[in-house]
């Protein structure tokens, strides 16, 4: 995960913290994160459940950008069925802000490579599995935050 000096919590993806929230109802548990959720020094959130997308639900990626375009209006998050989800995608991102504030957090560990965690390389926007380099919708909010983001590195990077 990353060191911690302050007593503030870091915020984590739900999806690491072994919460089945991830578009195919499965987790992506980390056991650094688990125990630090567990101990309460992190707090677990799905910006996509809290922009109200349902779980199970279609894979998403960001078409034409990344994170920061849907935040600029120029890319749309799409699922693989052609959905439009762009407004729960900042919906969400909005939410888990507004956590982070709450909560005075200056640093997130969120799931690689997805349209609303990853940070640093996402999915390409055509659902081909190519990564290109770019944040999701929440981790380009964090960001303009000033929140340290961190991508959780390893064999668990797989398509949000």
């Amino acid at each position: 995960m990353t060191s911690h000096s302050t007593s503030r919590p870091i915020l984590v993806s739900s999806c690491l913290a072994g919460v089945p929230c991830r578009y195919d109802a499965r987790s992506r548990p980390d056991a650094e994160i688990v125990r630090a959720v567990t101990e309460g020094r992190a707090i677990p959130a799905c910006a996509e459940q809290l922009g109200g997308l349902p779980t199970p639900r279609p894979t998403a990626e960001i078409a034409h950008g990344d994170g920061e375009d849907v935040l600029n209006g120029r890319a749309r998050v799409i699922s693989i069925e052609g959905e439009d989800f762009t407004d729960e995608f900042i919906a969400g991102a909005a939410a888990v802000t507004q956590l982070v504030r709450e909560h005075e957090i200056t640093e997130a560990v969120l799931q690689a490579k997805s349209p609303s965690c990853g940070c640093g390389a996402i999915y390409d926007g055509t659902h081909s599995g190519e990564v290109v380099e770019g944040d999701g919708v929440l981790a380009a909010m964090l960001k303009r935050e000033g929140i340290r983001v961190i991508p959780v590195r390893g064999a668990r990077q797989e398509q949000n």
